[in-house]
């Protein structure tokens, strides 16, 4: 008897309709987005309820609202969750940048008005309300020096002061330290300079000026380092609390001293994160006011001597020709204001490359 075997091919398993999940097309997001402004304008406008800036919002509302509705329809409720945060996000994103490119546009269309070699050239020594020349180059001049003459005070103290309490502190002194830096953070400007005041300029410059106190550019330097030391003191603390200990310990298993490996282990590592601090100090001391006038008394003409007679700052040059009612002060006042962020922008810029190019190799 013969037997037959019939052999049935397998059948392959069924194939989904598509392999792709559906999406929005990329056109779907703009134009809900114009869609919502105009919208938006609409009621808005039409019902004589608001301006530009309630349009802004409402029209930001209704598109989430309506990018919510058309994914959820479309591509399915956790893509559409999906969408909406990351459009919160970047709507976030956006509100941060805002203020700051509002700024830099103000400064700009406004200061460079007396962007001319006579406003870096002169001072305001001998200049009327109806004179249009005049400039900042004795604030400048006292702006470097006092924030030159303020780093190097506070710098180093700030930065062994930070190595102290992550390398050596422990206790109730290194806890009283950390305490007495967090007070020092939030103390107003004013109160550095009353203190230099009266412990600086009416006590110690005495002196040295035949019994008579004097203002003086090394007194408002004295005032700007109360207030750039917790700033440096505390994020050099947290940078060198970043690096990682298994670096510390491969060094002292090599025999490496302590502080030949915080010298040039840990401080390379941590270089970059310390000169952020460093400038974000400097940045705060260059802008402040009060401390420059309180002890160094301001002044319109050039002085190049920080330890004698009253000196000028940036900040406090914006302050006197904002408030001053000739016609030409405002723009001095914006020009100088340009001139100051642009002398911390480059500042920071050449620590950032100067930190990068020195820093711990990986």
């Amino acid at each position: 008897m013969t037997t037959t075997v019939t052999s049935h091919r397998s059948r392959p398993p069924a194939q989904p309709a598509s392999l792709r999940a559906r999406r929005l097309p990329p056109y779907a997001a703009p134009a809900i987005a114009v869609a919502a402004l105009a919208l938006a304008a609409v009621l808005v406008y039409g019902t004589g309820i608001g301006g530009p800036v309630l349009v802004v919002a409402l029209a930001a509302v209704l598109y989430l609202a309506g990018l919510f509705a058309a994914a959820n329809a479309v591509e399915g409720r956790r893509s559409a969750r999906n969408r909406t945060w990351s459009a919160l996000i970047h709507s976030a994103f956006v509100l941060a940048v805002l203020p700051l490119a509002s700024v830099v546009w103000t400064l700009v269309s406004k200061g460079a008005e007396r962007l001319d070699g006579n406003f870096f050239q002169t001072s305001m020594n001998n200049i009327g309300a109806r004179d249009a020349n005049g400039g900042a180059y004795h604030a400048i001049i006292g702006t470097l020096e006092q924030v030159g003459i303020a780093a190097l005070i506070t710098v180093p103290l700030g930065i062994l002061c930070a190595i102290y309490i992550v390398e050596y502190g422990r206790g109730r002194f290194a806890f009283a330290i950390r305490f007495f830096v967090d007070v020092m953070t939030g103390i107003p400007s004013i109160v550095s300079g009353l203190f230099v005041l009266a412990f600086w300029v009416l006590v110690v410059s005495p002196w040295f000026n035949d019994g008579r106190p004097s203002f003086s550019g090394f007194a408002a330097a004295l005032a700007l380092s109360v207030l750039m030391l917790p700033t440096i003191v505390r994020s050099t603390e947290e940078m060198l609390r970043l690096v990682p200990a298994p670096l510390r310990e491969g060094a002292y298993a090599l025999g490496v001293p302590k502080w030949k490996t915080i010298l040039r282990v840990v401080l390379p590592t941590a270089l970059p994160g310390i000169v952020t601090g460093v400038m974000l100090a400097i940045a705060r001391a260059a802008g402040e006011t009060a401390p420059v006038l309180l002890v160094a008394g301001g002044g319109a003409a050039i002085n190049t001597n920080p330890f004698e007679n009253n000196q000028s700052s940036l900040s406090l040059f914006v302050y006197q020709q904002a408030g001053d009612a000739s016609r030409y002060a405002p723009a001095r006042a914006w020009t100088a204001a340009l001139t100051l962020v642009a002398l911390v922008l480059i500042l920071t810029i050449a620590a950032k490359l100067l930190a990068r190019r020195n820093r711990l190799s990986r």
